[in-house]
């Protein structure tokens, strides 16, 4: 959306009558219900958001206190070209600062305090690995030349093992790339061609993570609570502890129409009859449903039962094709889970350790190492991370938060003689510990400073799983009038999930799609068509042979573009 385009929409004719049900309070929900009232011109008093848990956010989380210990189940990284993101808290005001826009201050902070990461691997028990290339060969340069230019269609259900020969996981980037997006060589090869084509700007910062974005507090605080309570002050109805247990859905020729919503409300049933004004919208699929918490002594359990989110929409599947087919992306949680931890460190020893490898001191509000850090040789790849301090508003002073993944709980541990998801708090603390050079006599003291909370989630990549078209759900599909699809689970071509952008995305498609808007949704952004960022791409991905890029751009670029304004570009 330029300048031009942004514009105060007209009242649309009726939109008094009309009510809007949410179903889920993650943020494509609370985005939704934002424009509806923004661009749509809805009362909140219209809009009810019904959430099955008793807090909002989804996947946006951060709780705890320095007691008991902070928890966040995983964490965001952004950039600046999230335009959807950016316009909805464009507008919605701080809850820190009068006067001023959540965008504002997220805006300041990272300009002030630029992100950057010094140490972005280590091996070998806590060697640091200085390079900076992406370790590429001349094959694997032509395997991303041809995964960038390959039609979807063509590439059907292939994964990325599928695609790629076995060196291009030997390199840097696979390495990166796997830790940084969460990235399993069983996933979809066409959401990893989506997120080259998506972020191809950002490939010059992939082994120092600069240029993308981080929030002041957990994503929380920083921006799912002031959202929610804009909406709240807008008079947005948020009805917790309910869970919506079916829609009754009439479908006459090519038109479906949402005539009741079906709900558990704290044990009770009830039904809400709609009419054709009214709008419904669901967040189709949870990356997070039945995530589960261990604590220091405890292993989390592994939940395998089917969520209610799920269970939902398998039952709006089952009533038309083009509502999608769940089952593609939540009948393999061997293939979509992974676990996370949480450390609250009360101490100065951990403290220190941590600030060693980042090689900065972690000063207040400023990046602390500057991304994860991804231990290369661990059995369960392991990648921890210490973002801005203080990561909660109820954090003291001397207490720092970190946060720590990895892909394969059902490996061994390197120190730790048994599966990561076998592990209480303390044991993963201890693995990680190993990894940085700790030996055992000397790790009582620092997991005498810690409080270590795991988190196993069953469905936390279920949205990577390899798909075709009709798999996903248009986010308002053919003929529907008046059920739309939000969230990481409908379909928007060329955008890339796992990311607060795509959800965001979604909620402005339905709420201008649903009330024919003239104002249009703000463009994905093209750096894909930017010969910069091109030029700037194939020079990342060089290698030290005399590869296919670097004979196009010296040979075949350069020649066509001698004596002409740019050469000096190249």
């Amino acid at each position: 959306m330029n300048n031009y385009q942004r514009i105060n929409t007209r009242k649309p004719e009726g939109i008094e009558k009309k009510r809007a049900f949410l179903i889920g309070s993650g943020i494509a929900s609370l985005a939704a219900a934002e424009y509806l009232m923004r661009d749509g011109h809805m009362q909140g008093s219209q809009i009810t958001i019904f959430e099955q848990d008793d807090i909002s956010g989804g996947a946006m989380d951060g709780a705890g206190n320095p007691e008991d210990g902070f928890v966040a189940r995983g964490g965001r990284e952004m950039e600046a070209h999230y335009e959807c993101l950016w316009d909805l808290f464009g507008q919605v005001p701080s809850i820190e600062e009068e006067g001023r826009t959540v965008l504002d201050e997220f805006r300041e902070l990272n300009e002030i305090d630029p992100n950057f990461s010094k140490v972005r691997v280590i091996y070998n028990r806590g060697e640091k690995h200085r390079r900076t290339d992406l370790g590429l060969h001349e094959k694997n340069t032509q395997e991303l030349t041809k995964l960038l230019l390959a039609k979807e269609e063509d590439l059907g259900t292939q994964t990325v093992d599928d695609f790629f020969d076995s060196s291009f996981f030997e390199t840097d980037m696979w390495l990166y790339w796997r830790s940084m997006f969460a990235f399993e060589t069983w996933h979809s090869v066409v959401e990893m061609k989506r997120y080259m084509q998506r972020f191809i700007h950002l490939m010059p910062g992939m082994s120092t993570m600069r240029d993308l974005l981080f929030t002041k507090y957990n994503q929380y605080d920083s921006l799912i609570l002031p959202l929610k309570k804009y909406l709240e002050s807008k008079g947005v109805h948020f009805v917790f502890n309910t869970a919506v247990t079916d829609l009754d859905i009439e479908i006459e020729g090519d038109s479906k129409t949402v005539t009741a919503i079906h709900l558990n409300k704290e044990g009770q049933e009830e039904t809400i009859p709609t009419a054709s004004d009214d709008l419904i919208f669901f967040t189709n699929g949870s990356m997070t449903e039945n995530s589960s918490l261990g604590d220091t002594d405890t292993a989390p359990v592994l939940d395998r039962s089917e969520g209610a989110v799920w269970h939902l929409w398998k039952k709006i599947a089952a009533k038309d094709d083009a509502f999608g087919k769940p089952e593609v992306f939540c009948n393999n949680i061997s293939k979509t889970k992974w676990e996370s931890f949480t450390i609250t460190v009360k101490g100065r020893k951990m403290r220190e350790l941590l600030e060693s490898f980042a090689e900065r001191k972690f000063l207040p509000h400023r990046t602390a190492t500057g991304g994860i850090i991804t231990v290369k040789d661990s059995n369960w790849l392991l990648s921890v991370t210490v973002n801005r301090q203080p990561q909660f508003k109820n954090q003291p002073k001397d207490t720092t938060v970190a946060w720590a993944y990895a892909l394969f709980p059902d490996n061994k541990g390197d120190f730790i003689d048994k599966k990561m998801s076998e592990c209480s708090g303390r044991e993963l603390l201890q693995e990680l510990l190993y990894h940085f050079g700790i030996d055992e006599g000397e790790m009582q003291a620092y997991l005498d400073e810690c409080i270590v909370i795991p988190a196993m989630m069953p469905y936390i990549t279920s949205q990577f799983m390899p798909r075709v078209k009709g798999d996903r759900p248009e986010v308002i599909p053919e003929g529907s009038v008046n059920l739309a699809f939000l969230g990481q689970f409908c379909e928007i071509e060329d955008d890339c999930v796992f990311t607060v952008e795509y959800s965001v995305r979604s909620a402005i498609m339905a709420v201008y799609g649903f009330l024919n808007l003239e104002k249009p949704v703000p463009e994905i952004y093209p750096s894909r068509y930017d010969i910069r960022a091109l030029a700037a791409a194939v020079k990342t991905m060089k290698t030290d042979d005399e590869g296919i890029l670097k004979k196009v751009a010296e040979h075949v670029i350069k020649k066509k573009l001698e004596n002409t304004t740019f050469e000096e570009l190249l």
